[in-house]
C-alpha cells in the first residue's frame, strides 16, 4: 500500500493537503493476442478478444469468458456506466449475443452495429436475422418478424422505458414504437426520440423523391430532403433542416425559415432551456449564422457554433480571408492565424469563455480575453473549465516536450500526456492526467507524480474521478492488468 499527499489549489482560500491511500489490485494476466480491445467510458474496465486454439474468447477485466467459434469484430461494447459488457459471438453456424457472460438465443446473423445498451444499462437490444426475415431482439424477446429493419434506427429514449426503430414489411415501411407500428411510407430514417422519451420523431419518405418529418405521428410538409433532426432538451420544440429544390431552410416548431443555399451539417442546435434556435447558413460564397431568425455578418468560413449553459450567450469560429477570430455575444476577437478545434468553450455558470488560437509559429489559450503563455503547440480538444467555471486546463507542447497547464502553472515536462487528458474532480478541487516519461506511464494529481508508480500502460479513457473523490485507473506492468484507487484518507 502505498501514500500520496497532494495540495489543494491554491486558489482554495481554505485549501489543505489532501492524503491518498493508494491501493493496487492485480486483476488477472494480459494476454499477448489481445484483439479488437473496448475500454469503458471512464477507463475502468477494459475488454478484448482472445484466441484459444481454434476458439476464441472474450476476457473482461482479467476474467476469462466462455470459448467460442469466432466473435464478430467492433461488436463488443460496455454499457455507459461501464458495469454490463456485450458482444456478438460464433457458434458453429450460427450467431448469439453474449451480456455478461451469458449467452442469448442463436440466429443466423446478427445485424452490424445494432448491438446497444439503455442510457441506464439496464436494457439491451439488437438485430438479427431468422432465416430470410428480420427481427429486433430486446432484453432477450425477439419481435414479429420482418422482411428488413432500417440500419441505423434501433434507439432507446434516454430512461430506456422506450425502444424504436424502422421496418419493413413487402415494399414499405413503417417505425415500430414499443412494438406498435405506424403508417407505411417508402422509406424510414433519422429516427430520434425527445431527451424525455415522450415524443418520437423520424424522416419519412413518400414516392421517389419526396420526404418529410413525422413526429408524434403526424406528418408535416413535404420537401425534397431532410436532415438534422433535433428536439429542444425539454423535448417542446423540434427542428430540422430542409431541402426545398435547390434552396435549403431550416424548420422549426412547423414554421420554415429564409431559404439559404445550404444549412452546415451538425450546426443546428437549441439552447439548453429550449428557448433558442441557431445554425449555419451558406449564402453564396460566404457563411452566416442564423439566431432566433436574426442572420450574422456574412464571412468566408464558420464551425464551432455553441450556446452557453444558461442560453444566454452564443459563440463560434469565423473567418475572412486567412484570418480566424471567435466571436462571442457579437463580439469579434482579435484576428489570429488559427483557432484549435474544440474551441470556444464556455464555462458551466456561462459567465468564462476560454479558446486556443495560434499566432505565427505560437499558441496561447485566451481566457476572458487574456492571451495566456505562448507554447509550440496547444493540443485540440483538451481545453477545460472545471465545474464551479474558476479553473481552465490544457495541454501543451514545447520543445518536443508536452505539459499541462492549470491556472497559467506549467506542470513538470513529459514526453506525452494522454488524450483526454487533464481532468478535474467534481469539486473542482483537483486535476489528473496520464504522462508518459520514456517508455513508463504514470498518473499525475495535481501535479505530484503518484509515489513514482510507474506501468507499461494506463488504459484509454483513465484516470477518473468518482464523486466520492476516489480516483481510479487501470494499469498495465510485467504483463497483467491492475485496477488503482486513489482512496483519500480523513
Amino acid at each position: 500500500m502505498l501514500s500520496l499527499t497532494v495540495t489543494g489549489s491554491a486558489q482554495q482560500t481554505n485549501a489543505q493537503a489532501v492524503v491518498y491511500k493508494i491501493q493496487e489490485t492485480r486483476l488477472g494476466p494480459l494476454d499477448a493476442k489481445m484483439m479488437d480491445p473496448a475500454f469503458s467510458r471512464d477507463g475502468c474496465h477494459l475488454a478484448y478478444v482472445t484466441t484459444k486454439g481454434q476458439k476464441q474468447c472474450v476476457v473482461v477485466d482479467g476474467q476469462v469468458g466462455a470459448e467460442y467459434d469466432g466473435t464478430a469484430a467492433g461488436t463488443l461494447i460496455f454499457s455507459a456506466d461501464g458495469k454490463r459488457v456485450a458482444y456478438v459471438a460464433q457458434k458453429g453456424a450460427k450467431w448469439l449475443v453474449v451480456v455478461d457472460g451469458q449467452a442469448g438465443a442463436e440466429y443466423d446473423g446478427i445485424g452490424k452495429g445494432t448491438l446497444i445498451f439503455s442510457a441506464d444499462g439496464k436494457r439491451v437490444a439488437y438485430g438479427a436475422k431468422k432465416g430470410k426475415q428480420a427481427v429486433v431482439v430486446v432484453d432477450g424477446q425477439a419481435s414479429p418478424e420482418y422482411d428488413g429493419t432500417a440500419a441505423g434506427t434501433l434507439i432507446f429514449s434516454a430512461d430506456g422505458k422506450r425502444v424504436a426503430y424502422g421496418a419493413r414489411k413487402g415494399a414499405k415501411w413503417s417505425a415500430v414504437v414499443d412494438g406498435q407500428a405506424g403508417a407505411e411510407y417508402d422509406g424510414i430514417s433519422s429516427l430520434i426520440f425527445s431527451a424525455d422519451g415522450k415524443r418520437v420523431a423520424y424522416a419519412a419518405q413518400k414516392g421517389a423523391k419526396r420526404v418529410m418529418v413525422v413526429v408524434d405521428g403526424q406528418a408535416g410538409a413535404e420537401y425534397d430532403g431532410i436532415s438534422s433532426l433535433i428536439f429542444s432538451a425539454d423535448g417542446k420544440r423540434m427542428a430540422y433542416a430542409a431541402q426545398k429544390g435547390a434552396k435549403w431552410l431550416v424548420v422549426v416548431d412547423g414554421q420554415a425559415g429564409a431559404e439559404y443555399n445550404g444549412i452546415g451539417k451538425g450546426t443546428l442546435i437549441f439552447s439548453a432551456d429550449g428557448k433558442r434556435v441557431a445554425y449555419t447558413a451558406q449564402k453564396g460564397a460566404k457563411q452566416l449564422v442564423v439566431v432566433d431568425g436574426q442572420a450574422s455578418p456574412e464571412y468566408d468560413g464558420i464551425r464551432s457554433l455553441i450556446f452557453s449553459a444558461d442560453g444566454k450567450r452564443v459563440a463560434y469560429v469565423a473567418g475572412k480571408d486567412k484570418k480566424r477570430f471567435v466571436v462571442v455575444d457579437d463580439h469579434v476577437s482579435p484576428e489570429y492565424d488559427a483557432i484549435a478545434e474544440g474551441s470556444p468553450i464556455f464555462s458551466a455558470d456561462s459567465k468564462r469563455v476560454a479558446y486556443g488560437a495560434k499566432k505565427s509559429d505560437k499558441c496561447m489559450v485566451v481566457v476572458d480575453g487574456q492571451e495566456g503563455a505562448e507554447y509550440d503547440a496547444i493540443r485540440e480538444d483538451t481545453l477545460i473549465f472545471s465545474a464551479d467555471g474558476k479553473r481552465v486546463a490544457y495541454r501543451a507542447w514545447k520543445s518536443e516536450k508536452c505539459m499541462v497547464v492549470v491556472d497559467g502553472e506549467a506542470s513538470a515536462e513529459y514526453d506525452a500526456i494522454a488524450e483526454g487528458s487533464p481532468i478535474f474532480s467534481a469539486d473542482s478541487r483537483h486535476v489528473a492526467y496520464r504522462a508518459w516519461k520514456g517508455a513508463r506511464r504514470l498518473v499525475v494529481v495535481d501535479g505530484q507524480e503518484a509515489g513514482a508508480e510507474y506501468y507499461d500502460g494506463i488504459v484509454k479513457n483513465g484516470p477518473t474521478f468518482h464523486s466520492d473523490g476516489v480516483l481510479e485507473y487501470l494499469g498495465i506492468k510485467d504483463n497483467s492488468l491492475y485496477r488503482v484507487k486513489y482512496i483519500p484518507v480523513p
